[in-house]
């Protein structure tokens, strides 16, 4: 009876995984085009804050060879007319669980944590999974690369930015293991409902106890990667010596100005690259970041103010704060394990910002080159330029305007790629199914 019990359960994985890997939800990825495409008479958004307008642009060999008005000689290349329509770089999306997390109800579809307190060894890379189905809806939106981060823990591990169109995660890195995200410790503790005050704040006891733990393992590390002799490997400190010879990036998750100028000033201990991640009071250290040219990854625009007292549109104020501070700064959208599928709001988190104080340009650059600069790979991308990856998107109207954009075309390294998903093939479905219907009403 066992053996017909184990025979029926593997014939059922089986034919789940059958029916997985013929899904339509899932496009197939680009191949190369095998020849130069050539871009003509859009209005071209460069990143750096320049616009073109009846602009060419040619595409050759996964770079950008040509860039300007009028139409190059290029009788063999590919010729697409965008005239009318909006030429923008491939938008970066920063601290996202695309890829680790498929959905978020659901246990086994998750693997982006790793149990411990301390794993800087962790590798977000080795669990990218380029068959989600979440991946093409936030493609269809205009975002082509992302840095996808391990959660959990104080030291969760190392993160890797991907492109969001290969076969498989060797196929997706573009930069492996850039940079470790650590937890810093809040300063106060919010009460739940079960307690005598619910929703009250108090002081956390044990910061400092945790951050000198924090310490403590800084110092190891340190200390054994400045070492000559190591007989015995200890895989941990491995993986944080790229913090102390300036190969990796420190990225630090924390929120209140206490928390923040405390990080500043443990960094500085150790003379590592320091980003803060969520950062909603970072308007208040502005001078301070500045000063120690710490980067910002804001989490949200669309978002409430901490406080009572704050603001109401404090958080669509913030990227023009930190602008005029001369702070570096990008946006991203969730705080790491629940930015995955809303990812594809990531333009209009810029829009927002475009509304309250930036230009149109300055908040496409918080998606983009800013992003790139973090990320240490804007000699390659974040802005469309001659030399650099031909890694971008045409829209049919303001991409950072919900209500006209329409990406029509994407490009990752000069491939076409598919723009289609399951909510558009679930869209076209029932369409067919109840659109006279609807027509008729």
């Amino acid at each position: 009876m066992k053996r017909y019990i184990s025979f029926f359960c593997c014939f059922l994985v089986l034919s789940v995984g059958q029916v997985w890997a013929q899904s339509p939800d899932v496009p197939t990825p680009a191949s190369s085009s095998g020849g130069a495409i050539m871009l003509v008479g859009g209005t071209v958004h460069v990143g750096n804050g320049q616009v073109l307008e009846n602009a060419t642009i040619v595409m050759e060999n996964g770079k950008i060879v040509s860039l300007g008005k009028g139409k190059p000689n290029a009788s063999e290349a590919t010729l697409i007319n965008i005239e009318g329509k909006h030429v923008y770089p491939g938008l970066i999306a920063i601290n996202t669980a695309i890829g680790l997390n498929e959905v978020a109800a659901v246990r086994a579809t998750q693997d982006y944590a790793e149990v411990g307190d301390f794993n800087p060894n962790v590798r977000a890379i080795i669990a990218y999974n380029t068959d989600s189905r979440v991946t093409p809806t936030v493609r269809s939106n205009g975002v082509m690369l992302a840095q996808v981060v391990p959660q959990g823990g104080t030291v969760s591990g190392q993160s890797s930015v991907v492109e969001l169109d290969a076969w498989n995660w060797e196929d997706a890195a573009y930069k492996m293991d850039d940079g470790i995200y650590l937890n810093w410790p809040n300063t106060f503790k919010r009460k739940g409902w079960w307690e005598k005050n619910p929703g009250s704040i108090e002081d956390n006891k044990d910061y400092d106890e945790k951050t000198t733990d924090i310490k403590d393992f800084f110092d190891q590390a340190k200390a054994y990667c400045e070492g000559s002799s190591k007989k015995t490997k200890n895989l941990k400190f491995e993986s944080m010596c790229g913090l102390f010879d300036g190969s990796k990036k420190l990225y630090v998750r924390t929120s209140y100005v206490k928390a923040i100028v405390d990080v500043v000033n443990f960094t500085k201990n150790y003379g590592v690259q320091l980003v803060i991640v969520g950062g909603s009071d970072a308007w208040m250290a502005a001078d301070l970041l500045a000063e120690n040219k710490v980067a910002v990854v804001l989490s949200k625009t669309h978002n409430l103010p901490n406080r009572t007292d704050d603001d109401i549109d404090l958080p669509y104020r913030m990227p023009k704060i930190l602008n005029d501070a001369g702070v570096l700064y990008c946006i991203t959208v969730g705080s790491g394990w629940d930015g995955f599928w809303d990812q594809r709001n990531l333009a209009f988190e810029a829009g927002t910002a475009a509304a309250y104080g930036l230009n149109k340009e300055e908040a496409l650059q918080s998606v983009t080159l800013n992003a790139a600069k973090i990320l240490g790979i804007n000699e390659t991308v974040g802005s469309l330029e001659v030399g650099k990856d031909a890694s971008l998107i045409v829209s049919k109207g303001d991409l950072l305007d919900m209500r006209s954009s329409h990406v029509e075309y994407a490009f990752v390294r000069g491939k076409q790629i598919d723009l289609d998903n399951k909510q558009k093939a679930l869209y076209r479905k029932f369409m067919n199914k109840y659109g006279k219907e609807i027509k008729q009403h």
